[in-house]
């Protein structure tokens, strides 16, 4: 379906409204209305089995929809490669952005330049802490943590020890996914201890941290994988060197799940490496921010309400938010083939 004109109105159904300033935003930033305006699209990084997937989608949905944008950037996790690759946008005179900014605290100065040029800014996955946004496209990740939390409390039984691969806490994902995970274990299952391990969102720290914690934990009795396009073939990879990587279901197993919803997490489940994962979705990340960038770039505005497409957008201190819904993943669905994951290049 294409994002531009009637049908992105019958797209965003309930939650759209349209005004003749577009966007309800303060005079000195209002977005005017124009259907030929580019949009600037910049990657965050491509040392993830899920951004990648993220990435194929997003030039996928470009070209099939023929949607005019600028030469497509990537800031490979680096803050200063975003700010220069947004000048960029701004220089070439974008209507809006998409970006996905990785350390969301340092986010003002950049979205206030954007701001006041009156170019839009949808955020995928993160949710800047500071600096206005037109619409953030993510999933509820405190829901992440605790989807884990409930897997992995009621597989140990409500006892024993796991160990929680953290990403960069100066990340709002890790930060939720950390807190959700953290206040189900507290408040259900109690007898359950907890080891957190901070990685930056890195491979290699989060072998390392997690050789260590088996060496002085052998008991230990699940794993939470707070992004398994980072830390699944890590963990399979120190697990199998230990000779702790049993299969589900047989004795001294460690149940393992995960976040993210790729198919190298599927193949792991069908093998029986770990037990589960929560799908992220890298297509609808893709499919909707596209959807809002154009919808900015014609000038609709949206409101908070249940959407048509099983989400629901909330208010932000600094914008809205479309909270896209994910699914929890096990042996028992791990072949539905409305999961992205297994859908991925077709």
């Amino acid at each position: 379906m294409r994002l531009r004109s009637s049908g992105l109105a019958a797209m965003a159904g309930a939650v759209l409204v349209v005004g003749a300033t577009g966007c309800d935003r303060s005079t000195s930033g209002a977005q005017k209305p124009s259907a030929e305006g580019a949009i600037g699209i910049d990657l965050p990084r491509d040392d993830s089995d899920f951004w990648r997937a993220y990435e194929q989608y997003v030039r996928k949905g470009v070209a099939a929809q023929a949607i005019r944008t600028l030469p497509i950037t990537a800031s490979h996790n680096r803050e200063d490669e975003l700010r220069s690759n947004v000048q960029g946008f701004e220089q070439a005179n974008a209507k809006a952005v998409v970006i996905a900014p990785q350390a969301t605290y340092v986010t003002d100065v950049l979205l206030g330049e954007l701001f006041r040029r009156g170019v839009s800014v949808v955020s995928v996955d993160t949710e800047p802490e500071h600096g206005e946004v037109y619409m953030a496209v993510r999933a509820n990740n405190v829901d992440y943590g605790t989807k884990a939390c409930q897997f992995l409390g009621a597989q140990l039984k409500g006892k024993g020890k796991v160990a929680e691969l953290q990403g960069a806490l100066d990340s709002i994902n890790a930060y939720d996914r950390s807190r959700g995970f953290s206040t189900c274990m507290k408040e259900k299952f109690p007898g359950v201890q907890v080891i957190e391990l901070g990685t930056d969102w890195k491979g290699d720290v989060a072998a390392a941290k997690l050789q260590s914690t088996l060496a002085a934990n052998p008991d230990l009795g699940g794993i939470y994988l707070q992004a398994g396009g980072v830390f699944l073939r890590p963990t399979v990879s120190v697990l199998q060197q230990q000779g702790m990587l049993k299969p589900a279901g047989q004795p001294g197993h460690i149940a393992v799940v995960s976040n993210d919803g790729i198919p190298q997490e599927f193949d792991a489940i069908r093998k029986g490496d770990i037990d589960a994962t929560v799908s992220q979705p890298a297509d609808l990340y893709a499919k909707y921010a596209l959807f809002y960038a154009q919808a900015a770039v014609e000038g609709k505005a949206f409101k908070p309400g249940p959407t048509d497409h099983q989400s629901t957008i909330v208010a932000l201190p600094n914008g809205l938010e479309d909270q896209l819904p994910v699914t929890l993943v096990t042996k028992d669905n791990v072949d539905d083939k409305a999961l992205w994951g297994n859908n991925l290049g077709k």
